[in-house]
């Protein structure tokens, strides 16, 4: 496909000549942006409250008044929780790389997608993160520089909440709001009920599963948890996460006690989206049942709450109430099956632009 790589100058002429320094403005090229939350650069005291400060500072995922939920955040959490953080994150840490497994996994899928897209010469792929770097504006103006006139964004969140997908919408409409010339744009819409997503998790599942020396008698889908009062105004993130569970379940043929749906992170004092995770397996164990699996249909990408809170901690709590065989699945992070989700929604998006 020919396009223009730069701007007609013609008409440019009947103002005079451009400074000589003047960048030239480059178009015909399409951008593929992919999101996810956000990690630290480090697990050290300054990056970690760096990285906190720009996550829990999102009235998004802090919806209390300024004046109230400052000078905690800045009196007590951010005094404490950097270095408990920090610890945690470096149970989970890939060292070779010197980052964490979120922007490994991230940067990789990056890649691929960039090699399944590449009959299209002029598609450009790139990634990005909503909290620390890189950074949603950079890799957009990044793009733009590079001649991208179109952009898919695509926030990478399965079940749609105001806290994910709409904070990643709003810090990349924030960066066009600073350019003269904006791209047009396109946004991938949360895919809670994609066949090829629900195909992609049961085949994750079932090939888990069949490498293990027993067979659980629970899966749970463990998912990120809101408050409650999020879900009360209007956030439909509690129905998108019970309807990727039902459509699993009747994918995979699993009667309802086969696969239960619980959510997992909870911050502070407010009541969240229940039955909680840790309380789910300690009663289970305390219940009798030996062996449970647990998976994250929420997360793109194993990372922080997939690796340190299910796989180290559920497991803990599960063992010491007296349960016997724990496996924790991972995410689809970069494998074919989750690669073939981001590369359909993708194309689908892309639809009438290549």
């Amino acid at each position: 496909m020919n396009l223009p790589t730069k701007i007609d100058r013609t008409a440019a002429k009947a103002i005079g000549p451009l400074p000589a320094d003047h960048p030239p403005v480059r178009i015909g090229k399409v951008g593929v942006l992919l999101v996810n939350l956000g990690t630290p650069d480090g697990t050290d005291y300054a990056p970690m409250r760096r990285y906190l400060r720009e996550f829990l500072s999102d009235p998004r995922v802090i919806e209390w008044p300024r004046a109230i939920w400052y000078p905690i955040l800045y009196g007590i959490v951010l005094n404490t929780r950097p270095k408990k953080s920090g610890a945690a994150y470096a149970e989970i840490w890939n060292h070779e790389h010197n980052e964490s497994p979120l922007r490994t996994f991230t940067r990789a899928q990056g890649e691929k997608l960039a090699e399944a897209l590449s009959e299209h010469d002029h598609v450009i792929v790139d990634w990005a993160m909503r909290y620390g770097r890189p950074s949603i504006e950079t890799v957009t103006n990044s793009l733009m520089e590079r001649g991208c006139d179109r952009i898919v964004m695509f926030p990478l969140y399965p079940q749609y909440s105001a806290t994910t997908t709409a904070t990643v919408n709003d810090k990349f409409f924030e960066a066009l709001m600073k350019m003269r010339f904006q791209p047009a744009i396109r946004t991938v819409p949360s895919y809670q009920d994609e066949p090829a997503y629900i195909e992609a998790l049961a085949r994750s599942i079932e090939t888990h599963l069949a490498k293990l020396d027993f067979e659980p008698e629970v899966v749970i889908a463990s998912y990120h948890g809101i408050p409650q009062s999020y879900f009360k105004r209007g956030d439909p993130y509690h129905c998108h996460c019970q309807k990727t569970s039902r459509l699993l379940r009747e994918r995979l043929g699993w009667k309802e006690n086969r696969l239960i749906t619980c959510f997992q992170s909870r911050f502070g004092p407010e009541e969240w989206l229940q039955p909680y995770t840790d309380k789910t397996v300690e009663k289970l164990a305390r219940d009798g049942v030996k062996s449970i699996a647990v998976f994250n249909p929420g997360f793109v990408s194993d990372c922080l709450e997939t690796l340190e809170e299910i796989a180290g901690e559920a497991k803990e709590i599960f063992q010491e109430a007296g349960g016997e065989k724990f496996t924790h699945i991972p995410c689809l992070n970069d494998t074919e099956e989750g690669m073939a989700v981001i590369e359909t929604l993708v194309r689908r998006e892309l639809s009438g632009w290549v």
